[in-house]
């Protein structure tokens, strides 16, 4: 299993190019499902989960053609199969974005329940009780969603809490029902709106995407089309806290500023000095020491929950005393007792992380439960005294393109021990 060693490194200088978004990338390829021709998806991540993806794809009969230029083409009309089977979803939850389009274009689908990072509940009864309403039949049996639909009816569905999975699943699902669909406290994520663009480009009719009201006029059906996927904002972030953290000065290429606004206010609290353009973010500390901050994630447009493990690396170097609040997942501070091994002092409230900056980190054996907790613990790595070593690294590489090669362009001293 491969592991990264990170010694202690200088302040990061350079600028880095951002890949696409994972989080983009896998509703828009599941999207490809509901075309009657050929799609092109651009700017899409070399990631583990994205080969799971293709690799669900593929199992189904869907044709695919992957070059080295991050271009995919996906023909999905000889489709043979409409199941998405344990071994796949188990290792990623974003597998059960296949149900909706399968369901609408198809009429069936079988999808596992899905497994993906333990860092709290993450329920599919919205997309199935969503689904329902849109007057499909669906049991749960066997560890699968079993679903039936001779078309789906347009629906008004009011979600009880935002989901991005749940409101990019009944997106997807409406464009090809009967009628119109109104989806109600929908997730407004930047994501959610490169799907629905995606979609519009496939001929579908969508009002609302990036508002909690969403409204689709349902058509018979969706051609091909080429699709370039928006760059990965929580990749941007990283880097960026990267840089903070080290006293450095780095500048983020091919990115968006505007989908950061929260991150950026938070950087710009710690002492950052932020500059930007239409694609991209420059950071620079002039060499100085981050100054704690106080967060509270929830939902887009405030501070995602995506960032919160590396902004807690950060406070555990800052000047100063941080809190950080996590509301949208119950059990993802897993982090924080890694953190405390390499010295960070960090008390646990409830869901409220109480940081006391200390002057430095010192190196030790650590192990990434999830994905971010990952990244929080190479940020951490790269300002601590000695060798950090970090196990269980699969669950960067889920999220993370050639991470290490891009920081060691920017001057940090890590690599991958196989």
């Amino acid at each position: 299993m491969d592991k990264l060693q990170i010694s202690t490194s200088g302040p990061l200088k350079g600028e880095v190019n951002i890949s696409g978004a994972k989080n983009a990338s896998l509703p828009i390829l599941a999207a490809t499902l509901l075309a009657d021709g050929i799609m092109t998806i651009e700017n899409v991540p070399h990631l583990k989960d994205v080969t799971t993806m293709l690799g669900l794809l593929g199992r189904m009969g869907v044709e695919l053609t992957v070059d080295e230029s991050t271009h995919i083409d996906i023909d999905p009309t000889r489709i043979q199969r409409f199941v998405a089977p344990y071994d796949l979803v188990k290792t990623m939850r974003a597998s059960i974005l296949v149900l909706g389009p399968m369901l609408a274009r198809y009429g069936e689908a079988e999808v596992s329940l899905p497994g993906g990072c333990a860092i709290g509940s993450r329920p599919v009864n919205l997309h199935i009780e969503g689904l329902q309403r849109m007057g499909a039949q669906i049991s749960v049996e066997g560890g699968y969603i079993r679903a039936r639909a001779k078309r789906l009816k347009g629906a008004t569905i009011n979600l009880d809490i935002v989901t991005v999975t749940g409101t990019e699943n009944l997106l997807m699902a409406a464009t090809l029902a009967e009628g119109t669909t109104v989806i109600e406290n929908a997730a407004r994520e930047p994501e959610v709106v490169d799907l629905a663009n995606c979609l519009i480009a496939m001929g579908a009719k969508i009002e609302g995407a990036g508002s909690a009201t969403i409204r689709i006029q349902g058509v018979s059906s969706l051609q091909g089309c080429r699709y370039r996927v928006l760059p990965d904002r929580i990749e941007t972030g990283t880097f960026l806290v990267a840089a903070a953290m080290t006293r450095g000065h780095v500048k983020t290429k091919n990115t968006c500023a505007h989908e950061l606004d929260a991150v950026l206010l938070k950087l710009q609290e710690a002492g950052a000095d932020i500059s930007r353009g239409e694609d991209w973010i420059e950071l620079d500390m002039h060499g100085q020491r981050p100054r704690a901050v106080d967060i509270h994630t929830a939902p887009y447009p405030a501070f995602p929950t995506d960032m919160q493990a590396q902004f807690t690396a950060l406070n555990a170097v800052a000047e100063g005393v941080g809190t950080i609040t996590e509301t949208v997942f119950e059990n993802r501070f897993m982090h924080a007792q890694e953190l405390r091994r390499m010295g960070a002092d960090i008390s646990l409230e409830h869901n409220t992380a109480i940081i006391r900056g200390v002057e430095k980190l010192v190196a030790a054996p650590v192990m990434a439960t999830d994905l971010r907790a990952s990244a929080s613990l190479i940020v951490a790595g790269l300002v601590a005294e000695g060798d950090t070593v970090v196990d269980r690294i699969y669950h960067l590489d889920r999220g993370y393109e050639c991470i290490e090669e891009k920081l060691q362009a920017l001057g940090a001293r890590i690599r991958r021990i196989h």
